[in-house]
């Protein structure tokens, strides 16, 4: 199984490295062109760009300015343990084993508005750009359209070795990026639903730290039968026969 996550906006590039494993992002040519795009922005063209405050418009702009290749790990830091927002709480790899990483490395690939698919040790530098951010590169319109044919032909290349089974545990915004009817596999797109006033519901919150969790269980256990998905039960989640339907699959949560 080969999975599918987001980043995250949440960036920790202060505390060590738990591994001193590193690879490098397959798409750094391509960073660099949307780089070199970025650094012609002001502070006030990032946040009117991203929508963000003029202090985040600051931070960005000193980034975008900063980023520069080559990525060592003296300036940069592998992506899974740089990102902390709460898809990366609930996988926790600050707490893997080296055989943990082993796998994630390859079980595992992380969206980017800036370096197109990541794998988890690949290291990156601080930055900040949406993959819904209507910034056009390369006469581009987007990075959707910048992006979409060199992502699922990366995702195509990594499932000949993933039993052609892709697990779908992006966000919609991120997911957009990869074009669906060229992907040569399955794909499977697990929900989490919460119980709230007698009704189950997708609360961003947990469900955003429940895709991490499920992306924990398939690492830790090294799964490569998408059947054993159903036997996910962290955090009181379950599968749920009633509300999955094709390959859309639903867990839920009682409490």
């Amino acid at each position: 199984m080969l999975l599918l996550i987001s980043p995250a906006k949440s960036l920790d590039f202060e505390s060590k490295p738990v591994t001193e494993k590193y690879s490098q992002p397959a798409f750094l040519k391509e960073a660099r062109l949307i780089n070199k795009e970025l650094k012609k922005l002001s502070p006030g063209d990032l946040s009117q760009l991203m929508g963000i405050s003029d202090k985040l418009g600051e931070l960005n702009f000193e980034r975008n300015q900063t980023w520069k290749t080559p990525f060592t790990p003296a300036n940069a830091k592998q992506a899974v343990l740089a990102f902390t927002g709460d898809v990366y709480q609930g996988l926790d790899a600050c707490h893997f084993s080296e055989r943990d990483f082993e796998v994630a490395q390859e079980k595992i690939r992380i969206l980017s508005g800036l370096y197109g698919v990541l794998k988890p040790l690949d290291l990156i530098q601080p930055y900040r750009l949406e993959m819904g951010t209507k910034f056009g590169v390369e006469g581009e319109a987007n990075l959707y359209k910048f992006w979409q044919d060199k992502v699922s032909k990366a995702i195509n290349e990594d499932l000949q070795n993933n039993s052609g089974v892709l697990v779908n545990l992006a966000s919609n915004e991120y997911f957009k990026a990869v074009d669906s009817k060229k992907i040569e596999g399955e794909i499977i797109s697990p929900a989490f639903k919460d119980l709230k006033n007698g009704k189950y519901k997708i609360i961003s919150f947990y469900a955003k730290k429940a895709r991490g969790l499920m992306s924990r269980f398939i690492v830790q256990n090294n799964l490569s039968n998408p059947e054993d998905l159903k036997a996910f039960d962290l955090d009181g989640y379950y599968f749920n026969n009633e509300l999955s339907k094709g390959k859309n699959w639903v867990f839920t949560r009682d409490h």
